[in-house]
């Protein structure tokens, strides 16, 4: 997860694991996702569908990595906490976390459409890549202009190796240092018919 904090932090990793062993000791549903990013994203979407997670006993939690899939699920699946759950990874994680249900006896995975019925989603690229082509690169770059950053991301366009991109291309690349903060923000500003597949599976999962 480039950008974030999380990943390689012990710490951090610790702090979730305790968070998911409250969760599941509650009973709660638990949203597994990679990092901070992503778990904003559901929580803003979940707010404009008019809906607080926390009082319905929702808790969406970063792994600090994929990685680190294995460890949550066997806390929180059926040797575990046996929780309902849910989820979001990105494209090139998509094995790691296959394997990471199938080897928690969450459910058999041969499949993407395996990963889906038990409530993980995939994001094409990622979910901030999901996001930009949902969005376009007009308004985009208006939400950038919004947050007072347009005058750096010009700066960002002009260098070498952005240059020959598309502009989805470089909002994308730009968003790897700031995507904790335009989040909520891109889920904010999509039309409804534009929500993303995967983040309508995951909020179609918590009921």
């Amino acid at each position: 997860m480039t950008g974030e904090v999380m990943g390689g932090d012990g710490a951090v990793l610790l702090e979730e694991l305790e968070k998911a062993e409250t969760a599941g000791k509650a009973g709660h549903t638990v949203v597994l996702v990679e990092g901070v990013s992503d778990q904003r994203a559901i929580e803003a979407l979940a707010r404009r569908n008019g809906r607080d997670l926390e009082t319905e006993g929702v808790a969406v939690i970063p792994t600090a990595g994929a990685t680190n899939f294995g460890r949550f699920l066997d806390l929180l699946g059926p040797n575990g906490h046996d929780v309902t759950l849910a989820g979001l990874c990105d494209e090139g994680e998509e094995a790691e976390l296959g394997r990471a249900v199938e080897a928690a006896g969450v459910s058999r995975v041969a499949s993407r459409a395996d990963l889906e019925g038990a409530g993980f989603y995939v994001c094409e690229i990622d979910l901030e890549d999901e996001l930009v082509r949902a969005l376009g690169a007009e308004t985009m770059v208006s939400l950038i202009e919004s947050q007072g950053q347009l005058r750096r991301f010009r700066s960002f366009q002009n260098q070498p190796a952005q240059r020959h991109k598309i502009v989805e291309a470089q909002i994308w690349r730009w968003l790897g240092n700031h995507k904790i903060r335009y989040a909520p923000l891109m889920v904010d500003a999509l039309d409804p018919d534009r929500v993303p597949r995967p983040l309508l599976g995951v909020l179609a999962r918590l009921g």
